[in-house]
């Protein structure tokens, strides 16, 4: 009896894409309700296996019970929606009022940027953690690729001790984001790709970074950008169905991509080409295993 009603509370917890202590939770409770459900039909005369199966058959399948409770706890509050879209707004306020250009400004969203990450990370990492976890992976990863471009010296450096720290950071964190949701992958690394986009598509003269003059002629479009990351960000929270927020995410930032590129056109070369087409695909394969249908 123990190790069937272990196999279907498995199969269920399998199936289920909430966070890690709601699933917990939710677990305990069909536990129970399964083995009181079991002891009644004991008393009414089953033997053990037999109650235990009718039990579970009443009860449900295991891929059906998880999408019903993921479509109650997957629909977050509004106070969710806003912390979770917060960074979106802040970098666009940045844009928006040109305080980019102000180093200070920066450095403190970074701390606090910084601070925020620390203390999501170490509060059950919550789902607006990792929208905040995109920005703060971002200026380590910069850092990495303004190294390569440096003299020699700097370039072994890089190479050697830099990158392979920061692939092992990133990998970690994308495996522990894994481990709880394929969908918070995407929402953590869609700013980071929205950033590599107009980076890559604004530089000219094969420089990494753009020249301010250039950051300022997109910036409406870079604070637009942003802007609907953070309405994305709020109906990805709000909405219930699964593929319903894999769309959220995927829309806005599929007609991102579509802006960067007609607004840069002409500035596009080659190798930003290929980063925009691996950017497009880097959104698309999250999705897509979240929207293609589940083995019956």
């Amino acid at each position: 009896m123990a190790d069937k009603l272990a196999s279907y509370l498995e199969s269920l917890k399998n199936c289920l894409k909430i966070d890690s202590a709601v699933k917990d939770e939710a677990i305990r409770e069909i536990s129970t309700h399964l083995e009181d459900a079991s002891q009644e039909l004991k008393e009414g005369g089953l033997n053990e296996e037999e109650a235990l199966t009718l039990a579970t058959d009443k009860f449900g399948s295991a891929r059906l019970i998880a999408q019903e409770i993921c479509e109650v706890h997957n629909q977050g509050s509004w106070q969710d929606a806003f912390f979770t879209a917060l960074p979106h707004f802040l970098v666009a306020t940045l844009f928006a009022s040109y305080y980019w250009q102000n180093t200070t400004c920066l450095l403190l969203v970074l701390l606090a940027t910084t601070c925020v990450v620390i203390y999501g990370w170490r509060h059950n990492q919550p789902l607006w953690l990792f929208p905040w976890l995109g920005y703060y992976l971002l200026p380590v990863m910069v850092t990495g690729i303004l190294l390569i471009s440096l003299p020699q010296g700097w370039t072994w450096l890089a190479a050697l001790v830099y990158i392979p720290l920061v692939l092992f950071i990133v990998a970690y964190i994308v495996r522990q984001t894994t481990n709880r949701d394929w969908l918070y992958v995407l929402l953590m690394v869609i700013p980071i790709l929205v950033v590599f986009m107009w980076l890559t598509s604004s530089s000219t003269g094969g420089q990494f970074l753009p020249s301010s003059t250039q950051l300022q002629a997109n910036t409406l479009w870079l604070t637009l950008s942003f802007f609907t990351l953070a309405v994305a960000t709020i109906a990805f929270v709000r909405v219930k169905q699964r593929w319903q927020k894999a769309a959220a995410l995927l829309i806005p930032a599929s007609l991102i991509l579509l802006a960067v590129t007609l607004v840069n056109r002409e500035g596009i070369g080659l190798g930003a080409g290929s980063i925009l087409i691996l950017s497009l695909l880097i959104l698309v394969m999250p999705a897509w295993i979240q929207l293609k249908p589940e083995p019956r």
